[in-house]
Order: C-alpha cells, then sequence, then structure tokens
C-alpha cells in the first residue's frame, strides 16, 4: 500500500488547476495499488485492466469534487472497489464468471504429482479461488490481505464497520482455505 506522499494533495490541487503532468504522477503513485485492487477482485482479465483505466479517467472527472478528506490512495481504492462490484453484477447477470472458471479448468483438475505447487502455480490458484469468493468477501480480503490495509482503513473505504470488515474477512479466509484444500 502506498503511503500518502506529502506532496498528494499539492498534486491534486495542481491536476485540479489543469496540470495534466501533476495528473499523470498522481497516477504514476498510484498505478500499482489500483491495478492489484482490480487484478484481485477481478482476476487477471481484460476488463480489470480496463477497471484500472476507468478507475483513474473517474478520479479525474471527481476532482473537483474531492475533499482531501481521505488519503488519495484509500479515494482511488474506493472508486475502484465500486467499479469491480459493478462489472462482477454484471458478470453475474451473464452468467458468464462461472463459466468462464469452468472453461478454464479447476487447478484440482490437474494430474496429481504427489509435489507441492510451485510458488506461481500456487498464486493461480489462490486467484482462481479468489474469483469463487462473494464480493461482498472478495473485496475484504482483497483490500486487507492483498493490498495490506489496516482493518480499520478497509472499513472506511468500503463504507463497512469494522465489525463488519473483521467478520467477513475471517469468513474469507476460511472459505479460501475450503476451496483450497478441496483443489490440494
Amino acid at each position: 500500500m502506498p503511503k500518502q506522499s506529502p506532496s498528494a494533495f499539492s498534486l491534486v490541487e495542481r491536476a485540479r488547476e489543469g496540470d495534466q503532468a501533476a495528473f499523470r504522477q498522481l497516477v504514476t503513485q498510484h498505478e500499482s495499488l489500483v491495478r492489484a485492487t482490480v487484478r484481485g477482485m477481478l482476476g487477471d482479465t481484460a476488463e480489470a485492466d480496463d477497471a484500472a483505466q476507468e478507475t483513474f479517467i473517474r478520479f479525474y472527472q471527481s476532482l473537483p469534487n474531492f475533499r482531501g478528506e481521505a488519503e488519495v490512495s484509500t479515494y482511488l481504492c474506493r472508486i475502484a472497489i465500486n467499479l469491480s462490484i459493478n462489472e462482477l453484477r454484471k458478470r453475474q447477470r451473464r452468467s458468464r464468471w462461472l463459466s468462464v472458471a469452468a472453461r478454464e479448468g479447476e487447478p484440482g483438475d490437474r494430474e496429481d504429482t504427489g509435489a507441492n505447487p510451485g510458488r506461481q502455480e500456487m498464486r493461480e490458484m489462490l486467484i482462481k479461488a479468489l474469483q469463487i469468493l462473494g464480493p461482498e468477501f472478495r473485496s475484504v480480503v482483497t483490500l486487507r490481505l492483498i493490498d495490506g490495509y489496516s482493518v480499520k482503513e478497509t472499513a472506511d473505504i468500503l463504507s463497512l464497520p469494522e465489525g463488519t470488515v473483521a467478520s467477513r474477512l475471517a469468513r474469507g479466509q476460511q472459505k479460501l482455505r475450503e476451496i483450497l484444500e478441496k483443489w490440494l
């Protein structure tokens, strides 16, 4: 999770005044966080790349309304999570998201070699397992465990009580454990 640089708010002010270089600097500072957030929610997909780009477009459009009450990174994560949730709803309406996982094949379908999966294989399994979680668990797990936000920061980003975040995190981790145990 990138820390707010002392100049982030000055960059926002300069970007509001039309300084494109200042806005590009904001994008550069926060691009990896936004990409990690949407990929945690949507997987490594074209939709995730689109959501990351759309996050910065929406941020640019909302610059006049940005009050600076939250860190720029928090504000961007909130936009990224909301866009990701919208995409998940679209997937659900189209009933595609389950069929995509089925077409790619479940990790448990691989021939069992008796060896523990390698780091890259385990990462791929974790990403696929995250996609099975409901969005309410996926958003908390992504922000807390992948992006490294605290429970309080996660609660602020998602506009949820801290207790709800803690509960969803525990349940999400348990569900991930159950999924991965089936595959391993």
